[in-house]
């Protein structure tokens, strides 16, 4: 392939400006907070206590050069793919025969929830592993998110970013790679293996797809299950208790994918986006309230957060990446037919624990199933050592 304009591969730094930060601090000091919540859990959304605690910390103490600094320790890069501009990190392993690697954050994630994974990946003798187990790391921001374009027309959907990844993996010359991902990563990641590529060996997921279609039909609708159910195994059913309680409580998702635009507080207010991206989901959102209200050490760190906040405000990409949700026509948690090699990792604050039968079934190539002691949503940002153990213990049998 000749290398254009279209096809070629620009480095990249990120360069926030101290005009847009010193905008930042003042809009955070600015905060008008609404009144105290009516509960006493978090049933409502982000409690006062916490967002206050949040904004307090962010305006205060934060350094602002975190993320930017983070960031820029890696090679990023550029380049357009089907139209648009994606942006990605790239760091090659210094060991021979490293297996190429291409893994998918979420929302409310950005490149940020991949950080802390990539140099024990590409450089695994310095962090308690051996050469063997060596990943050239490809880490993406999609489309809408953080340094990649924000889409001008509708279109984008999951599909279509499965089929941007493969492009962006055969551009870089990698003719043999296995992908990973959780939230819309695991999706992504689950649609790359639907589309042919013989270069794609295997994939990891930790939210896999694994329920019966109709019995997630049933759950996301309210219905009852379908009466030629099989019986359901005690990890079955907690399965599926935990789906009743996501769908009935993901009002986020459902806001953006219906009426992304009228989120135009998250590109007006600092505040009101870092409580729209702390409510994701209980466990996550509990977490993070005890981090900045209790001072507890565990998972994600305050700075953890704010570096995440800052990303999304100062690329402000609250409404863009919302987006996605719209775009979306694939079953979060449901079965997609894949095929090739698969590792499923099992989070105990996950959404929902994929039960070992029925992963199984919905892959047919189960290569790696573990459950892990601890650890939620964001895996690989809150409990980095059990993702790059996980990752180099679920991909060893395709090196």
């Amino acid at each position: 392939m000749s290398v254009t304009q279209e096809t070629k591969v620009q480095p990249f730094t990120v360069d926030f400006s101290d005009e847009d930060v010193a905008d930042l601090r003042r809009r955070l000091k600015a905060t008008r907070f609404p009144e105290k919540e009516t509960t006493t859990d978090v049933e409502q959304g982000t409690p006062l206590a916490t967002i206050q605690a949040i904004v307090k910390y962010w305006g205060n103490d934060y350094d602002f050069g975190r993320v930017q600094a983070n960031v820029n320790a890696f090679p990023n890069y550029v380049t357009e793919i089907d139209g648009l501009d994606i942006h990605f990190v790239h760091a090659p392993s210094p060991h021979e025969n490293a297996l190429p690697i291409i893994v998918t954050h979420g929302w409310p994630g950005s490149v940020v929830e991949q950080l802390k994974i990539i140099e024990p990946l590409r450089n695994p003798t310095a962090h308690g592993g051996s050469a063997e187990d060596a990943f050239h790391v490809v880490v993406p921001c999609m489309p809408g998110y953080g340094f990649s374009g924000r889409p001008s027309e509708p279109g984008w959907s999951t599909e279509r970013i499965a089929k941007a990844w493969v492009v962006l993996m055969e551009r870089l010359g990698y003719t043999r790679y296995v992908a990973a991902g959780g939230d819309w990563g695991a999706v992504v990641t689950e649609l790359m293996a639907l589309e042919g590529a013989s270069a794609l060996a295997g994939i990891h997921v930790n939210m896999a797809g694994v329920v019966p279609p109709a019995i997630d039909q049933a759950l996301a609708t309210g219905q009852p299950l379908p009466a030629d159910t099989p019986p359901l195994s005690e990890e079955e059913q907690k399965t599926v208790d935990q789906l009743k309680y996501v769908y009935s409580h993901v009002f986020y998702a459902y806001i953006m994918a219906s009426r992304p635009q009228s989120l135009t507080g998250l590109a007006d207010s600092p505040a009101g986006l870092a409580a729209w991206l702390t409510d994701h989901d209980r466990d996550s959102l509990e977490l993070i309230s005890r981090v900045f209200v209790d001072g507890a050490n565990e998972g994600l760190s305050r700075d953890d957060v704010c570096d995440n906040a800052t990303l999304f405000w100062l690329t402000n990409t609250g409404v863009s990446s919302g987006r996605l949700y719209r775009e979306n026509k694939a079953a979060f948690f449901a079965v997609k037919g894949v095929t090739i090699p698969t590792a499923v990792s099992v989070f105990p604050d996950e959404l929902y624990s994929a039960p070992r039968s029925w992963a199984e079934k919905a892959f047919p190539n189960l290569i790696h199933y573990n459950r892990l002691p601890k650890g939620g949503h964001f895996a690989a940002w809150e409990q980095p050592e059990l993702m790059v153990s996980e990752l180099r213990t679920g991909f060893r049998s395709l090196r």
